[in-house]
């Protein structure tokens, strides 16, 4: 008996997501070669980690349902996608078996763990957070959090220092450990070199961008670690941008912080023009400065607030792999 759930519905999908901690869900089509050459490995992975009732694999057929399909964009087969709490964690395009069990593994290891120590689902092992939707800032009136728009896999960052957090991080909706909570991991983005950060967020929807919440939490005792306090925005960018190039280049907004804008949990809530942030795919944020003497720069969140808009359209789906 296979221990996999086959999807007949987009009701069913969303009814799995709101009461299962994990969800695997395995994006396939009868006429995909490669989708059936890795079927076998994706059964044996779900039976392996059947005895963990927070786990749920399932099998979605992209014909049959072209709208979940359009709603994750998904745009080759097979794709495998790994929620967390309700919220897209991992993409996975391809027949790759050894990234897909190992990416599975460790986020069921931590979920286990988190789940040992009577903690919630949404709270990440080891990752230096003991509580899951915390916020730095009130989010103005008439919009919603939107960083969950973000397509993590596709975000690109130049010049942080890989010894401490990285995207995930940066993005995590969770306690900052500097805020007290438990944990040893370094859950924010340091830059590296100098104090000039290059991150491109790309997003899976059209969004209008309202307002910017960075928080920075620097230690006290460590002057070489500064906020940040130039940051140019730029919009719709196709990829990254280098650093002379974006030194060079017009910003859709630049924005000049200093210390009163830092309420108690080390957060900035800065608005941004809104009308030249209508019909946003993606954005740039380059740190060009820090507020201080120091030589790096610290961020620890960033939220996005304003409205999501339509899914972008994924085109027309191909497989990836060598057919039978």
């Amino acid at each position: 008996m296979s221990s996999t759930v086959k999807i007949s519905s987009a009701s069913q999908l969303n009814d799995l997501l709101k009461n299962t901690s994990i969800v695997v869900a395995d994006f396939y089509a009868d006429w995909c070669g490669p989708c059936k050459q890795i079927a076998p490995i994706y059964e044996e992975l779900s039976k392996s980690l059947q005895s963990f009732k927070f786990v749920k694999f399932v099998k979605i057929d992209t014909d049959a349902h072209k709208d979940i399909a359009s709603t994750y964009q998904v745009t080759a087969l097979p794709t495998f996608i790994v929620f967390r709490d309700g919220k897209v964690l991992e993409k996975v395009q391809g027949a790759d078996p050894r990234k897909l069990q190992s990416i599975v593994k460790k986020i069921v290891s931590e979920v286990e763990e988190v789940h040992k120590k009577g903690g919630k689902s949404g709270e990440a092992s080891g990752s230096g957070s003991s509580g899951s939707d915390w916020r730095g800032a009130e989010i103005p009136r008439g919009y919603s959090d939107v960083t969950d728009q973000i397509e993590i896999q596709r975000c690109d960052m130049l010049n942080w220092d890989t010894e401490a957090g990285g995207v995930r991080e940066l993005f995590s909706s969770a306690k900052p450990s500097a805020l007290g909570a438990e944990g040893t991991a370094k859950d924010w983005v340091e830059t590296d070199t100098d104090e000039q950060l290059m991150l491109f967020i790309p997003f899976q929807s059209i969004l209008k961008l309202h307002t910017l919440q960075i928080t920075s939490l620097p230690p006290q005792d460590d002057e070489d670690v500064m906020r940040p306090r130039t940051i140019k925005l730029f919009s719709n960018k196709p990829h990254n941008l280098g650093f002379e190039e974006a030194e060079d280049m017009t910003a859709t907004q630049i924005i000049e912080l200093s210390e009163k804008d830092w309420n108690k949990d080390g957060t900035a809530s800065v608005g941004l023009r809104y009308v030249k942030f209508q019909n946003i795919n993606s954005l740039v944020l380059f740190v060009v400065e820090g507020d201080g003497e120091g030589e790096k720069v610290r961020i620890d969140r960033i939220r996005l607030i304003g409205e999501a808009g339509e899914k972008r359209d994924p085109g027309k789906l191909e497989k990836i792999g060598d057919d039978e």
